[in-house]
This record gives C-alpha cells, sequence and structure tokens, in this order.
C-alpha cells in the first residue's frame, strides 16, 4: 500500500498561497488602469467664457402680429368665391371672399323703387301745400284746409328720408358681399370655402402683417415692480432651434389676469429680426441688470450639497477645481461662475464616474456616437 498523503484541493490552494507564490493580478491590473490616460475628443470638453448674464424675471407667451384683421361675414349667405389660401400676399382692395348677393340685390331694388315712389309722393305734397298756401292768402280756403296739407307734406318728407334709409343700407349690405382686404399683408387662418354657409358673424379669414410681429408674453405679479417700458429681453421661440432673439419691452398691461394672476408684457422685436410665423411659443428673460460674467454649461457644475466643483483640463492633466456658483440660465442652461474659473478655462463637459484628480489626458481624433465620445475608464482608477 502506499504512504502517499491525499489532501483536498482547497487545502493546496491555501499551502500555496502561504508557500510564497506570486501576488494575485487585481494590483497589476489597477496599476496598469492608474497609468493608462483618459482618452477625450474635443466635444467632451467645453470653455468656459465671458458673456453677457442678464438677470430679470422669466417671460413666456407667443408671437403675435400687431397689425392684423379678424374678418367676419357682415350679411348672411352662400360663399361663391374664395380666391386666396393661407400663406397669399394680398394688398390693400383685393377680393379675398364673395357671398351670393341674389336676395340682398333684390333687397336693394326694391327699397331704391320705394325711395323713387316716397320723393314723388313728396313732390305732391310740397305742390298741394304751395296751392293751398295760395289759396288761403286769398281766403279761398280755410286754415284747417292748409294745415292738412302742412302735415301731408311733412308724412311725405319723413316717408322718403326713411326710403333712403333703408336704400342706402341695401347698398351697402350689397358691397359687404364681397370682403376685401383692408391693408397689404398675407393670409393666415381662412376658415371658409366656396359652398360654405356664412353667417353674420362667422370668422372667414385674417390678414396679418409679419413686419409688426411682437412677443405678448406673461410674467409673475410679484415680479411687476421690476420691469419697465425699454428693458431689453431676450427670448427663444419654439422652432428657431438655437436662435436667439432680442427685444424690449414695450407695453406692460395694467391689468392683470383674472385667471392666473400673471400680467402681460407686450415686446418689440429689435428691427433686422426675422420671425415670420405667428403663434408660436417664446420664452425669455426681461433683463432688468445685465453684466458680463464667467459662465459654463450647467452640467459641467459637480454639486455637493453647498460646493461645487469643475472638472478642469490643465497641462494634459486632469484637476479637481471648487467653484462658487451663481444664477442659472434657465434657457441657455449656462451657470455663472462667481469665483474659481477664469474665462478660457477648459473644463469636462459632462463629468461622469469616479475621475481622478492628476490623471493624464489625451484626445483622440475619433468622436463617440452622436458626436461626443464617452469619458473613458482609465481615470476612474479601477
Amino acid at each position: 500500500m502506499s504512504n502517499r498523503i491525499w489532501l483536498p484541493l482547497p487545502a493546496l490552494l491555501l499551502l500555496a498561497a502561504c508557500g510564497g507564490q506570486p501576488a494575485p493580478q487585481t494590483a497589476v491590473a489597477a496599476d496598469r488602469a492608474e497609468a493608462r490616460p483618459l482618452l477625450l475628443v474635443e466635444q467632451d470638453v467645453v470653455v468656459a467664457e465671458r458673456r453677457a448674464f442678464g438677470q430679470g424675471p422669466v417671460v413666456s407667451g407667443s408671437l403675435q402680429p400687431e397689425q392684423r384683421a379678424d374678418l367676419r361675414a357682415e350679411v348672411p349667405g352662400i360663399v361663391l368665391e374664395v380666391p386666396v389660401d393661407n400663406g397669399d400676399v394680398v394688398r390693400k382692395g383685393n377680393l379675398l371672399v364673395r357671398i351670393d348677393a341674389t336676395s340682398l340685390r333684390d333687397q336693394r331694388l326694391s327699397s331704391e323703387a320705394a325711395e323713387r315712389a316716397a320723393r314723388d309722393a313728396l313732390d305732391q305734397a310740397h305742390r298741394q301745400l304751395e296751392r293751398m298756401r295760395t289759396l288761403a292768402g286769398k281766403g279761398l280756403v280755410t286754415a284747417e284746409n292748409l294745415e292738412t296739407a302742412e302735415t301731408r307734406h311733412h308724412q311725405a318728407e319723413s316717408d322718403l328720408a326713411s326710403a333712403t334709409a333703408r336704400a342706402v343700407e341695401a347698398r351697402q349690405q350689397l358691397t359687404r358681399t364681397e370682403v376685401r382686404a383692408p391693408f397689404d399683408g398675407i393670409v393666415s387662418s381662412r376658415q371658409v370655402s366656396a359652398g360654405d354657409t356664412a353667417q353674420v358673424g362667422k370668422q372667414l379669414l385674417m390678414v396679418i402683417v409679419p413686419s409688426t410681429m411682437r412677443f405678448e408674453g406673461l410674467i409673475a405679479a410679484d415680479q411687476v415692480g421690476r420691469v419697465a417700458p425699454g428693458n431689453g429681453v431676450e427670448f427663444r421661440v419654439n422652432g428657431y432651434p438655437g436662435q436667439t432673439f432680442r427685444g424690449r419691452v414695450e407695453r406692460v398691461n395694467p391689468i392683470a389676469n383674472e385667471a392666473t394672476r400673471q400680467v402681460q408684457v407686450l415686446v418689440a422685436i429689435d428691427p433686422g429680426e426675422t420671425v415670420l410665423v405667428a403663434g408660436l411659443y417664446a420664452e425669455g428673460r426681461i433683463e432688468v441688470e445685465r453684466r458680463e460674467v464667467v459662465s459654463a454649461p450647467d452640467s459641467a457644475v459637480i454639486r455637493d450639497g453647498d460646493a461645487s466643483h469643475v472638472w478642469k483640463i490643465d497641462a494634459a492633466a486632469l484637476h479637481r477645481q471648487p467653484v462658487e456658483i451663481g444664477e442659472r440660465d434657465s434657457r441657455t442652461g449656462m451657470v455663472e461662475i462667481v469665483a474659481g474659473l477664469d474665462a478660457g478655462s477648459r473644463v469636462l463637459r459632462r463629468p461622469l464616474g469616479a475621475l481622478r484628480d492628476g490623471a493624464a489626458v489625451e484626445f483622440s481624433d475619433r468622436a463617440g456616437a452622436g458626436g461626443e465620445a464617452p469619458v473613458a475608464d482609465a481615470a476612474v482608477g479601477r
């Protein structure tokens, strides 16, 4: 029988570990990870810049033309013709909508005939009155007969005035069957087509002047005291991405909205700004105070309680830089850097992971998905 002693596998592994075997591979991997530089692309980095930072209440609303005409039907009838459509440029006096005028034309003819009859009756009453006055002067008729002739004359005058008014109204009604442009502009909000029935007050279409576009916004009631005509306004418009518009407060509505208790502010857009579409949502800030500050994207700032810091790239190395932050512009996503960072400093745009202070940095020409490369794991220290 053999004298060999068999030991379980776990015991053999334990003996090997106690017998001065090589160190585990994890420590070597950690050392290599620490030595590996942080690989970035230019899209990972943003430069802190000095820019004008406006302070003041936020204003939100929509773009509306100051000069606009909401054209509605003034007479009932069938719509015969609508020769324009949304977006068409029209001149003052151009035909926009034609309504059937058959019944109104008949009314005009009837009223004009009644006017002629009333005029003939007045002429006859006038001649009769003159005859009675002549006879009364000679004592051939009584005073009662003269008074009767005068009464008939006055009644004929009243009848003629009424008939004339009806004829004028009929002619005016007839002209209202043709809706024409009140000024040069662009057609918008067309509501009718040929064959529709137009009732009095029915909206037909709208004509606007795009060059008179303004920003009609609302501000919180507790901010009214800070706003005055002439304040600058910087705002963005939904539908014009990446474009910032400027204007000035023109008027402040003296009556607050009954439902929201917000106050309307009318902002005149600066000349040269091109805004063609009315009704678009807009949001901005009224610049009660404006100053030059160092700013950086809010995504670059890491907040830890009351303290904040950014990851600054300096001399091909990554450094944890404490900063003091001020106000944040909710429209642009920029935050004011009060202290700790100079204009021109390069910082990580979106720092992720457990970054290590002093880690080496290298830049690659290859961008990640979406134009931004993720922060490499080399700086995590694991």
